[in-house]
């Protein structure tokens, strides 16, 4: 997540200078063969050209549009379960008369969160997080789900034996809450946590189940291939018809000018196809870059931040003073 006022201008040109280059050369190979070689019937009707670049600010529309919603879904999402978690800790400190017991199932709870974020942060082949220009991009800010591996974190928060028992799961957030449950049923048993708290306890691991599944849903289901195809498609053609149909408009501006511009006119069909056509591939590359908001991005939701907040908030219900330090932004980014 950027933390700033916005993107730099330099930064940003910096991020899609390959879309720039590219661009660039499409609109120079039929100025030259127009105006050099004389193909003067390599021209497309503007209106065509017009027709098409519409439908293309339709469907590159949509599909911004519905990334920004899985964004925002998905951080309504985390948001939810950082809260929970907190809820979670203020029961397992008043509901339980053993602080110790009531230490185990915290601890467990921040197990569960992280294992959950690194299995969000895992990566999907839709995603567009190994793409030349993110990755590239990616050294400016810190993944930490990349700095430390997952099992040295959780054995910050489980005991041997538990850590062992949820490594041979595929699913380790699900087992968490697995062994939540059961523990949950032992203290209920042995008269730790009386009936009525022992429901309100097993009713919020529910909503724990329901935060988990909701964000896995985002994560294992993308923003559908189909639509992302032909939303790139229609930004290529666009970007590849644009120049043919702008050597004709600005060939006839030689009528209009005089001096060292008369009858160079048409080479300023270069820069203006590059820039047009920048606008359009720019918003495909900012939607694809935003549609997938758990993967890692500059964009991507800040669970990791979100986390080690609500870390810090249910360490200090136990009275513990040993925090970790809240993550802090670099180069305006944090996640």
């Amino acid at each position: 997540m950027h933390t700033g006022k916005s993107y730099g201008l330099a930064e940003f040109l910096h991020w899609t200078r390959r879309s720039i280059g590219w661009l660039l050369l499409i609109g120079t190979i039929p100025t030259v063969l127009y105006e050099v070689f004389g193909l003067h019937w390599l021209t497309v009707p503007w209106p065509v050209v017009a027709m098409l670049g519409t439908a293309t600010a339709f469907i590159v529309g949509f599909k911004n549009a519905q990334s920004y919603s899985r964004t925002w879904e998905a951080r309504q999402i985390w948001g939810g379960a950082v809260g929970a978690c907190r809820a979670w800790a203020m029961m397992s400190r008043d509901l339980l008369h053993d602080p110790a017991l009531s230490r185990e199932l915290i601890y467990r709870q921040l197990a569960w969160l992280t294992a959950l974020r690194y299995q969000l942060r895992s990566h999907r082949g839709w995603e567009s997080s190994n793409k030349s220009y993110n990755k590239e991009y990616q050294q400016r800010f810190t993944v930490p789900e990349n700095e430390t591996p997952l099992e040295q974190e959780l054995a910050k928060y489980l005991s041997p034996a538990d850590l062992a028992r949820i490594w041979s799961g595929n699913n380790r957030a699900t087992q968490l809450l697995s062994l939540q449950g059961e523990r949950l049923k032992e203290f209920n048993e042995q008269g730790y946590l009386e009936h009525f708290r022992f429901l309100d306890m097993h009713a919020a691991l529910r909503e724990f189940t329901g935060h988990q599944g909701k964000s896995e849903r985002i994560k294992n289901f993308p923003y559908p291939r189909q639509y992302a195809t032909i939303n790139r498609l229609f930004v290529q053609l666009f970007a590849l018809l644009l120049p043919f149909a702008l050597l004709e408009e600005f060939a006839a501006l030689d009528q209009h000018v005089t001096g060292l511009l008369k009858g160079h006119m048409v080479w300023l069909a270069i820069p203006f196809s590059a820039l047009i056509s920048w606008v359009y591939t720019s918003l495909e590359q900012v939607g694809a870059s935003t549609e997938n908001p758990f993967e890692g991005s500059a964009n991507s939701i800040p669970i990791s931040q979100m986390s080690r907040a609500a870390e810090i908030d249910m360490l200090e219900m136990l009275g513990e003073t040993d925090l970790p330090p809240a993550l802090q932004p670099r180069n305006n980014i944090v996640l």
